[in-house]
């Protein structure tokens, strides 16, 4: 798999376009995450890395305003985002696509949701579908598409929500090896086109290590922020990345963290 992507102010860290701080969340007297702070700089794609029950979902809630922490605050471009939704895109683990509409209605929904009559919303979707692999799947229905196909229109939707910034939970862990495999180099290539920064949330360390330039790992209950690992850019230019002593320095690096 090839992988190639700007580098573009990856390395400024004084100005990071979404940012939490201090971050800590209970559900009663449970607290799930603790004192967590991360940032995410314009172009990067950055993984969230930990176990199950580690709080990475709770802090994705946080994130995109779904929930309000006890302690803590979250900022994108500078301005305070605590508790209010709709500033970042969130895509979960599962499509959610609707099955009794069509895909270019699917995609263009966050559109309609914000006020935009249904033709004009069809009009600015439009465009990218041949950018998202999507052309000519505009008025077919989600159940003709294969599970590819269904993640990149679930992106495209999360995408005209209308933020800068994705956070993506988990939304590549039901494809095959091989449609992973190609959903990556592809996800990769679209973010450098419409200029997209993701926050990643997976399992799967080998993806992680893919796809991010940086990759926060998080332990314990409640969860925290272990360590922060910064994968180095040379692996864009290797095909055989996967197979090279230096993968698996990182792989055995984060196995020992977890």
């Amino acid at each position: 798999m090839t992988i190639s992507r700007s580098e573009t102010n990856i390395n400024n860290l004084s100005s990071p376009l979404l940012s939490a701080e201090h971050i800590t969340k209970r559900y009663g007297d449970k607290t799930i995450i603790r004192d967590i702070g991360i940032r995410l700089e314009q172009g990067e794609l950055v993984s969230l890395l930990g176990l199950s029950g580690s709080g990475k979902t709770t802090l994705f809630h946080v994130l995109s305003g779904l929930t309000r922490p006890e302690e803590g605050s979250v900022y994108l471009e500078g301005e305070e985002i605590t508790g209010k939704p709709g500033k970042v895109s969130y895509m979960l683990q599962k499509d959610l696509l609707l099955p009794h509409k069509k895909i270019i209605d699917n995609v263009s929904l966050p559109l309609v949701l914000k006020g935009t009559p249904k033709k004009k919303a069809r009009e600015e979707a439009e465009p990218y579908f041949e950018p998202f692999g999507l052309e000519g799947t505009q008025y077919q229905y989600p159940d003709q598409l294969s599970g590819g196909m269904r993640q990149r229109a679930a992106l495209l939707r999360t995408y005209l929500s209308r933020s800068r910034v994705a956070l993506l939970d988990e939304p590549f862990s039901a494809l095959d090896t091989i449609t992973k495999s190609q959903i990556h180099e592809w996800y990769l290539d679209v973010m450098e086109k419409i200029d997209l920064s993701t926050l990643f949330v997976t399992h799967d360390i080998d993806e992680a290590i893919l796809l991010s330039d940086r990759i926060y790992i998080m332990t314990g209950k409640p969860g925290e922020i272990h360590s922060e690992l910064r994968i180095l850019p040379e692996r864009n230019k290797r095909k055989d990345f996967t197979l090279t002593d230096e993968f698996l320095q990182y792989k055995r690096q984060i196995i020992e963290k977890l």
